[in-house]
């Protein structure tokens, strides 16, 4: 018995299934956002000019976006532990999550919640460089950990009724 023909179809499926992964991942479903001119920053609409992003209807998490800002830079270390940017599809490229991560850790950059629960269980940060550049992204919180995962939110939690 020839197991040619079983080993050309296993690894045509692997392959076949391989790519659907990596399109699903890194293409599908994802849509371009330009012509923004401004984005909220709690609560208040603030300029901004060059705005490259993606985002997609399937998953809050992701947004990702690289703009300009001509707001007055504040280093500040508030957000630094809790501000962990995601890495973004390799055609989205002005976006590096690793660079971000790292120079958010090493001060070259500052980390502000923009929003937090918007949509419910998700924050919006932006790193902020003092040369105008700012990335901004969408993590998870502890609400929607809890809320996702089917546990007892935690007590700080507004109502996702609401």
């Amino acid at each position: 018995m020839n197991g040619k023909p079983v080993m050309i179809a296993l690894l045509s499926a692997a392959v076949v299934a391989g790519a659907g992964l990596w399109y699903s991942i890194e293409r599908a479903y994802y849509f371009t956002v330009t012509d923004v001119t401004g984005i909220t920053v709690n609560g208040t609409l603030q300029p901004v000019s060059a705005y490259q992003g993606i985002d997609a209807d399937t998953s809050p998490l992701k947004m990702r976006a690289c703009f300009k800002v001509n707001w007055a830079y504040t280093p500040s270390d508030d957000y630094k532990d809790s501000a962990t940017p995601l890495r973004a599809p390799r055609s989205f490229d002005c976006y590096n999550g690793e660079q971000i991560t790292h120079d958010l850790e090493s001060g070259g950059a500052t980390a502000i919640l923009a929003n937090e629960n918007k949509p419910y269980g998700f924050d919006t940060y932006i790193a902020q460089y003092a040369d105008g550049r700012a990335y901004m992204w969408r993590q998870i919180n502890d609400c929607g950990e809890a809320q996702f995962s089917g546990n007892d939110l935690p007590k700080d939690c507004p109502n996702p009724a609401e």
